[in-house]
């Protein structure tokens, strides 16, 4: 048995040094590479992959959802902030399902689940019914206002006022409600966002008015609704959409403009500077107009009319005389006078009743009006020339004024063509970018076509001279002879008789021929 062990280590060994130095460093590489290739790809494939399944947990919800892994032997990884778990991604799904039919994640709120959970058999006083009703009630908004566009997390406190039975549904005691809602970093809540805020709290609690709903976000601003305060939304955000407004009228100007120039000029070669001036005031006006029915009489249309006519005639009346004319007549009191005669009196009016048109206007101004604009405008002359010709720029003065002119008619002022004139510039300058671009190369410029063409000659010229070299190689190889076998000398020991001629002949072939005699000594031992 070691005999054989020892002929195959033996074997081995020839085999091995059968090998050069190059070949055994190659063959220990090529070994070394495969076995750490199958290593590492046995490391890669028998490890667990583990995908995020919850993000954004607090403490509660974390260690609900690690007790159900633990029970159920599932592996898991808790986030460096403890806010995130990680399951195998082949559970991961299963996971998610299992644990929202729960209802462990509760994200840190007890919503209405909390009346199905540990209710006693024979009820709960009215105090505890309170408490868990405001919590779930609270958690509820909550969990609602968290699912809403860029909140983060949300707290809510609601007060809930006792109902008085003797009041009437408008004296009853208003709720109220403080919200905290912490927003997702580089959110910014517009009005219509912080509307919705209030709306979906104020929908959530009867009896729940917006004036008594105190918003505010986690750095200590304070949200209000549209209208509260006298403000129409937030300042910043107002801002940023006048100025945005702003600049796409500006934008829009331009693009006309510079569109139209250039059909009549080229492209690239008109560059447009537009700057406006626009009024955001908003005006709110109520008109309350009568006018007449018939305009060229200013009359209006008889509704009624009333006549009245009276007369008198009778005889001179009995003793008396002008009031208080005597000298012991009292004041106010009639006199007495002698004589009689006659006496008549007439009386007419008449009423007439018209009615006229009544008007009533709302008018409510547009807040964006143009107030100033001004167009300045930068011309390429054609080639050959070094400025416009008075006639070409007269002509784009003319249109940018006509244009200047329309925006301006309602902007309540009056502009003279004088006026007009000033707000537009029309000036004729080389553009530096223009040359740039003649002077560059383009995938249109034959010049680049030449180049092109002309390296791809030499690659082609290299690849022929490579394949050429290569084939006069191979060529080269295929004709330098092969080695011969050397013959190796023998000796024909049969026809010698004579040990010490035998000797003398080696001894002459050691002496004459050392390397044939030692390739001879190597062939008579492979026979033995």
């Amino acid at each position: 048995m070691n005999e054989r062990i020892a002929q195959y280590r033996d074997k081995l060994t020839g085999y091995w040094n059968h090998f050069s130095k190059k070949q055994k460093t190659l063959l220990i590489s090529t070994v070394a590479i495969v076995l750490l290739a199958i290593v590492l790809l046995t490391i890669q494939f028998s490890k667990t992959e583990y995908e995020v399944a919850f993000t954004g947990l607090d403490s509660t919800d974390a260690a609900g959802i690690i007790s159900h892994l633990e029970s159920g032997e599932i592996p898991y990884k808790l986030g460096p902030d403890g806010t995130t778990i990680s399951v195998p991604s082949k559970d991961a799904a299963r996971v998610k399902v299992d644990v929202g039919s729960k209802g462990i994640v509760q994200n840190g709120s007890i919503g209405w689940e909390s009346f199905n959970e540990s209710s006693s058999l024979i009820g709960m006083t009215d105090n505890e019914f309170g408490v868990k009703y405001k919590s779930a009630l609270n958690g509820e908004i909550e969990q609602l206002l968290k699912r809403m566009q860029g909140v983060n997390d949300a707290k809510v406190l609601i007060n809930l006022p006792a109902e008085n039975v003797f009041a009437s549904p408008e004296e009853q005691e208003k709720a109220s409600a403080s919200v905290v809602l912490t927003f997702k970093p580089g959110y910014r809540p517009t009005q219509e966002a912080i509307d919705g805020y209030f709306n979906l709290v104020k929908t959530s609690v009867p009896n729940l008015p917006v004036e008594n709903i105190s918003l505010s976000s986690s750095d200590d601003t304070v949200l209000l609704p549209a209208g509260q305060g006298g403000k129409i939304g937030s300042l910043t955000t107002a801002v940023q959409e006048n100025m945005a407004l702003q600049k796409k009228f500006e934008s829009d100007v331009k693009q006309s403009v510079k569109q139209f120039l250039s059909r009549l000029m080229g492209q690239d070669k008109v560059e447009v500077l537009v700057t406006s001036k626009l009024n955001f005031d908003q005006v709110s006006q109520k008109e309350n107009l009568v006018t007449p029915v018939d305009t060229e009489n200013m009359k209006g249309i008889e509704i009624s009319a009333q006549k009245i006519q009276k007369s008198y005639t009778g005889q001179g009346s009995p003793d008396s005389g002008v009031a208080g004319t005597g000298e012991t007549d009292v004041s106010n009191y009639p006199g007495t006078e002698a004589g009689s005669g006659g006496s008549s009196s007439e009386e007419s009016s008449s009423t007439i009743n018209y009615e006229v048109n009544r008007i009533t206007k709302d008018i409510v101004a547009s807040p964006y009006v143009i107030k100033d604009l001004t167009i300045n405008v930068a011309v390429e002359p054609p080639a050959g020339q070094e400025t416009l010709d008075d006639t070409t720029q007269k002509a784009i003065e003319n249109v940018l004024t006509n244009i200047v002119g329309s925006y301006l008619a309602d902007s309540g002022t009056t502009y003279t063509d004088a006026d007009l004139m000033r707000k537009v510039s029309v000036y004729s300058q080389a553009f530096h970018n223009s040359d740039e671009k003649r002077s560059g190369l383009s995938l249109s410029n034959p010049i680049v076509w030449g180049v092109g063409a002309a390296a791809l000659l030499a690659i082609a010229g290299i690849v022929f001279l490579l394949i050429r070299r290569r084939r006069k190689a191979e060529e080269v190889e295929e004709e330098i002879p092969m080695p011969l076998t050397p013959e190796f000398p023998s000796i024909n020991l049969e026809s010698v008789t004579n040990e010490n001629q035998v000797r003398k002949q080696l001894e002459t072939l050691a002496k004459k021929k050392p390397d044939e005699f030692v390739n001879l000594l190597r062939t008579w031992l492979a026979d033995e």
